[in-house]
């Protein structure tokens, strides 16, 4: 009630920022809005560079799979700040959020782009989209399937199958000439360094860009060893707009499956956003037309992405975290990151600079990035009391999701899908065994429990 007295008592151009209809001046507005791209901007485009390096793509190509990243997300950031309404029905959220490509969905893209291609990723990402739709129509329904423990223990499986993609990005990328060079580790840790002593004794905005100073600095050094290759630069234009069906869009049943799996974990997931950036920023929890309408957009908008080449996206935490420490919530601000964006997104030139931070240096910057999404799995499956129930749960979901990945050839005699959708990543596994075993295991039995059954 005080929070809410103080904003009301507010008056002139500073009150606009704590009202979602406000209308703060550009002064004060662009420097939050470049907060909020400077906070997302690297997690919004490494994806896909780490996806074109798995799929083997050519410079231009990885050029316009960044570029693609870019202009979608924030034309989906768009979509969920002004929703399209038609009667009762919207599309999108109207809540001030930022939406970018997610990390989520970065081992499974790397599973099947190293299988099949780009093309096939972004078919999947179609079925994906339909699913999500279903998701945001029947969220009511569904909810009860994805408590917290389950959410969690599908982010700590997505963390746990990231931290082999930091390691050989630090390495300097499976595959390379210089792989495991000290000059890739030297470089990497000293990243990683800045980072980590950013985020824990950095203020304001120095803590919120750490990840992009870290690779400022570690790009800087990567200069001196001679890491860095401009060529991709000169050759790039300095406007383009996005391609349609660039890639194509192929649709192979055992990848719409992992993917599929996993936009379905993500429409729950985006409820915990969509609830922290209301209460922290709104005071309030968010209302069934804002969650039917922001997953829903949610599944569109992936839909149409695909066809432009962009990457599956969801709601981005760190920019919520922003909400909840600023409590402004003008959608003016937001409109103005997400044409920061879309600008960037429009000049090739600056995808290419990106495509030309060696590998050692991103995964100095994202190790502390996969981390932090393990922990907030944790932090998820610790909310829930870990009785014996719940850690049989949470125990077997890891061990066969992290376990059969880990030794995949072991699915060897099972035909070829088998492995795609469970081999090649341990989040579609270790989803499907935690919800099962959520279902089917009784809810009351203790530890103590067991153990006198045992005797």
């Amino acid at each position: 009630m005080k929070k809410e007295m103080s904003r009301e008592s507010m008056s002139g151009a500073s009150g606009e920022l704590f009202r979602i209809d406000g209308k703060p001046s550009a002064s004060q507005a662009i420097p939050l809005a470049l907060q909020h791209v400077v906070a997302m901007i690297v997690g919004c485009v490494t994806p896909a560079i780490i996806v074109a390096g798995v799929a083997g793509l050519s410079s231009a190509d990885s050029i316009i799979l960044i570029q693609a990243a870019l202009v979608m997300s924030a034309l989906t950031t768009f979509i969920q700040l002004f929703p399209l309404r038609k009667g009762a029905l919207a599309i999108g959220s109207g809540l001030p959020i930022i939406m970018g490509i997610s990390f989520a969905y970065v081992p499974t893209m790397q599973a099947i782009a190293g299988d099949y291609d780009v093309a096939t990723i972004l078919g999947a990402q179609i079925v994906g989209g339909v699913i999500a739709i279903i998701v945001g129509i029947f969220i009511k329904q569904i909810r009860k399937f994805f408590p917290p423990l389950i959410t969690g223990t599908v982010v700590f499986a997505i963390g746990l199958s990231l931290y082999p993609t930091a390691i050989n990005y630090m390495a300097g990328g499976a595959g390379s000439e210089n792989y495991g060079s000290w000059q890739n580790w030297v470089v990497a840790f000293i990243t990683l360094i800045i980072v980590t002593a950013l985020n824990h004794y950095g203020k304001g905005i120095w803590k919120l860009s750490s990840i992009l100073i870290g690779i400022v600095v570690g790009y800087v050094i990567s200069l001196f060893f001679g890491m860095v290759d401009f060529t991709s630069v000169a050759a790039a234009s300095c406007f383009q707009l996005p391609r349609v069906m660039h890639f194509g869009i192929t649709f192979e049943p055992s990848s719409c499956v992992a993917i599929g799996v996993l936009f379905a974990i993500n429409s729950i997931q985006a409820i915990g956003d969509f609830s922290a950036t209301t209460t922290g920023g709104l005071d309030r929890m968010p209302t069934d037309g804002e969650l039917n309408g922001g997953i829903v957009a949610y599944g569109i908008s992936n839909i149409f992405c695909a066809f432009f080449g962009g990457l599956p996206t969801a709601t981005y935490s760190q920019n919520v975290g922003i909400v909840g420490a600023t409590k402004v919530v003008a959608k003016r601000v937001f409109a103005m990151a997400a044409g920061i964006l879309l600008i960037a997104g429009l000049i090739p030139k600056f995808s290419s600079v990106l495509t030309t931070i060696p590998s050692c240096v991103l995964g100095g910057a994202t190790v502390s990035v996969f981390a932090s999404i393990a922990m907030t799995g944790v932090k998820l499956i610790t909310a829930s009391p870990m009785n014996y129930r719940n850690t049989t749960i949470v125990g077997l979901a890891i061990a066969l999701g992290m376990g059969i990945t880990q030794a995949n050839t072991a699915l060897a005699a099972f035909p070829a899908w088998v492995t795609t959708i469970f081999g090649k990543s341990p989040v579609v596994l270790a989803t499907i065994t935690a919800i099962i075993l959520n279902l089917v295991l009784p809810k009351d039995m203790e530890y103590e429990e067991v153990l006198d059954q045992v005797k």
